[in-house]
C-alpha cells in the first residue's frame, strides 16, 4: 500500500490516532506529547502521524542505550528528520553502566530517563509505538507462561503517563507509511535475532497466517477492561473485609471465588510490604487456606478456616 501526504489511508491513519488518543486521556487542546523514537519504521511513523495529528503540541526523544556501534548514528538521523520538521527533539543517554539482564536495564534505563525528560519539559504525555502485532506476541508469549486475565490482557493502552494509540494499527500498515511518505527509518538487528523471545515468537506467528492480529487485538482490550473490573472489585472487598490483626492482616471473608481470594491475599502481602510469591507458590497456599490449613509464604504464614489470617512465620531454628 503505497501511501502519500493526500491519500485517504493516511488521512485514516491519522484520525485513528486523535481518536484513539482521546479515548485515552481526553481532548485537552493545551495538552503535549513526547513521542519515544527508537528510529525503527513503527516509531517513525508514530512520530509523522502524531505531528499531523497535534501540531505544535508534539516533541521527540530518542535514548542511545550505546550497545550498538550504530546506535549514535540512528539517534542522529531522527534529530537531523526532527530538525526538518520542526519538531523539537532530545537524545539522552544512560547515566549508569549495564546492570544484570540488558533488555531489563535498557528498558528501566530509557522509561526512567524519558519519565525525567518528560517532567523537565512540562510535557504531559508519552506515547509509545506499540502496535497490534506487538500486542499478539505479548499475549501469545504469556499465554506460555500460564498467565492469568492480568497478563493476557498484554500491552495496556495506558500506564500512567505513557499512552499507546497505535494498539489498533497494523505493523505492516505503519512500514508502507514510512515507506510511502520516504520517512529515514532502521531496523534493529535484535528484532530478527531468534536468541530473543520476542523474536522466535514474531518469526513463529508469521508462519500462522490464520490468525487474525486485529481480532487479537480486541481481545486483549476486552481482557484489559475485564482486569479493570476486577481491580476495582478487589479494591471495594479489601476495604471492606481485610483489617488489621495485631503484627498481621485478616481477612474476614472466605466464602469468595477463588480469583478474588488469591488478590485479596497478594494484598494482604502488600500491606504486609511482602514480595509476591510465585503463581504455582501462591495457589498452593490458597489450596491450603480454603481447606482450612495453613500454607508458607517467604516470611510469613497464611492460616485458613472462616477467616484468613496472614502473620509473620516463627524465627526459624
Amino acid at each position: 500500500m503505497q501511501l502519500n501526504s493526500d491519500s485517504a489511508a493516511l488521512a485514516g491513519l491519522t484520525a485513528r490516532v486523535i481518536a484513539a488518543t482521546q479515548a485515552l486521556v481526553g481532548d485537552d487542546p493545551a495538552a503535549h506529547f513526547g513521542v519515544a523514537v527508537s528510529g525503527g519504521p513503527d516509531s517513525m511513523a508514530l512520530l509523522y502521524l502524531a505531528a499531523r495529528a497535534f501540531p505544535g503540541r508534539v516533541a521527540a526523544v530518542t535514548v542511545d542505550h550505546r550497545l550498538r556501534a550504530a546506535s549514535a548514528q540512528e539517534a542522529a538521523m531522527v534529530a537531523d528528520w526532527c530538525a526538518g520538521q520542526g519538531v523539537p527533539h532530545a537524545i539522552l543517554t544512560p547515566d549508569a553502566p549495564v546492570d544484570g539482564n540488558v533488555s531489563a536495564w535498557a528498558r528501566a534505563m530509557r522509561y526512567r530517563l524519558i519519565e525525567g525528560w518528560r517532567v523537565a519539559q512540562g510535557i504531559d504525555w508519552i506515547m509509545t509505538a506499540h502496535h497490534a502485532d506487538d500486542q499478539l506476541e505479548t499475549m501469545m508469549m504469556r499465554l506460555n507462561r500460564g498467565s492469568g486475565v492480568a497478563g493476557l490482557a498484554g500491552v495496556r493502552g495506558r500506564t500512567g503517563v505513557v499512552i499507546r494509540p497505535l494498539l489498533g494499527e497494523r505493523k505492516a500498515d505503519l512500514q508502507a507509511l514510512v515507506d510511502g511518505e520516504g520517512l529515514p527509518h532502521v531496523h534493529d538487528p535484535s528484532n530478527i535475532d531468534p536468541r530473543y523471545d520476542r523474536a522466535a515468537m514474531r518469526r513463529a506467528l508469521a508462519d500462522a497466517p490464520w490468525i487474525d492480529v486485529a481480532a487479537a487485538a480486541r481481545s486483549a482490550a476486552a481482557l484489559a477492561e475485564a482486569e479493570a473490573a476486577i481491580g476495582w472489585s478487589v479494591a471495594v472487598l479489601a476495604d471492606a473485609h481485610v483489617r488489621a490483626d495485631g503484627t498481621g492482616w485478616r481477612l474476614e471473608r472466605s466464602d469468595l471465588p477463588r480469583e478474588y481470594l488469591r488478590r485479596l491475599v497478594l494484598h494482604m502481602l502488600t500491606l504486609a510490604g511482602a514480595p509476591a510469591p510465585r503463581g504455582e507458590t501462591l495457589d498452593r497456599a490458597i489450596v491450603d487456606a480454603a481447606a482450612g490449613r495453613q500454607a508458607s509464604l517467604g516470611d510469613w504464614l497464611l492460616k485458613g478456616g472462616s477467616h484468613w489470617t496472614l502473620h509473620p512465620a516463627p524465627p526459624r531454628r
